[in-house]
């Protein structure tokens, strides 16, 4: 009888609620209207997207030639220039890319060209439409990878790029050159975060727009290419089946040590490759008082990072290295050593940048 009770006690709260609405007269929305209005904002979404790539794009290109040599046999020629189609952008994009980017479905058109790179200094501009690459006609579909592959087997050959400038057919000469080959992706994600899987760089959207300075985000990139060329993640994998399987030989701490001092270890070296690549990255040291906004847990806490006031104090020691260094006008070679900062221990912390 009791349950009975409780039921229907249930099933009338159901339907005061059911009866209960706003007690304001608040404007109606027409569909038209919200369909319009979210094209607006997917397109203005794009078009942002493509602007946030394109600063990407001109400082990993500066750190990737800069830096060839530490990437050994993991080179690629690059041209810097990033050209689509409707129908090579995710299917989300398809219905109105063309809108938002002055898209043709016949030809793929440059909406990216890099600074300093080999296709700007052929002239190639943003709105051009390609056609051919020594005359071989670029595909409609996944126009980005034949782009890359046709790259990767042509190497440092000139190539002979078949385009149609402001109504006029051209041909111009490009000469690529060598970078490391790692691709580096940005990801539309709000948390301001970095990382690698050594497969691939990724920078999230909500970092690069925390980052003030190209040379800011270089230092990141650096940081991020640094793990790579360095081997990090394979001795990360290769010292947890050593935690796995030794036992009491091999405590947790001990391996988080470990990682500890090779996030420290990508620091010092991403920030030599900035360097190289032309940034000055004196001051560079203020995006851990930045991340300490974002981030207020990292400023007491660590775990397999260093906590943001470490890292400041870290980097300024390092680019007061690198400064003296150019002042002597010695090679911008990373001694390899941990630079020391005295610090309490601290607490534990989850991160990836």
């Amino acid at each position: 009888m009791r349950r009975r009770r409780w039921v229907i006690l249930i099933a009338n709260v159901w339907l005061c609620a059911a009866c209960a609405g706003p007690s304001t007269n608040v404007p109606a929305l027409l569909p038209d209207d919200i369909a319009t209005e979210r094209r607006k904002q997917e397109t203005a979404q794009l078009r942002d997207y493509f602007a946030q790539l394109q600063r990407l794009d001109t400082v990993a290109f500066r750190i990737g030639t800069a830096n060839r040599a530490d990437c050994k046999e993991w080179v690629a020629a690059q041209i810097g220039l990033l050209a689509v189609t409707p129908q090579s952008l995710p299917r989300k994009y398809k219905s109105f890319s063309a809108e938002a980017l002055n898209l043709t479905s016949t030809k793929p058109t440059v909406i990216s060209v890099v600074d300093g790179s080999p296709a700007a200094a052929a002239g190639i501009v943003t709105g051009d439409e390609i056609t051919a690459f020594n005359g071989e006609p670029i595909p409609l579909t996944a126009t980005p990878r034949w782009i890359n592959s046709f790259l990767k087997d042509n190497g440092e050959r000139p190539i002979k790029i078949a385009l149609r400038h402001d109504g006029v057919d051209l041909t111009r000469a490009v000469n690529p050159v060598m970078a490391c080959a790692i691709p580096i992706e940005l990801e539309t994600n709000p948390v301001p975060n970095a990382f690698t899987d050594y497969k691939k760089i990724v920078i999230q959207s909500g970092i690069l727009r925390m980052l003030r300075t190209d040379a800011d985000l270089a230092t990141i990139v650096g940081h991020e290419l640094a793990h790579v060329n360095m081997g990090h993640y394979q001795k990360k994998l290769q010292n947890a089946l050593l935690g796995e399987f030794g036992g009491a030989l091999v405590d947790g701490g001990f391996l988080l040590g470990v990682i500890y001092a090779f996030e420290r270890e990508a620091d010092y070296v991403g920030a030599y490759y900035a360097t190289r690549a032309g940034y000055d990255i004196s001051g560079a040291e203020e995006v851990w008082r930045a991340m300490a906004l974002e981030d207020p847990a990292s400023i007491r806490t660590a775990k397999t990072h260093p906590t943001s006031p470490e890292r400041f104090l870290f980097l300024r020691k390092v680019t007061e290295e690198i400064a003296d260094k150019k002042r002597r006008i010695l090679p911008l070679v990373p001694e390899l050593k941990v630079i020391e900062v005295d610090a309490a221990p601290a607490a534990t912390r989850d991160g990836n940048y």
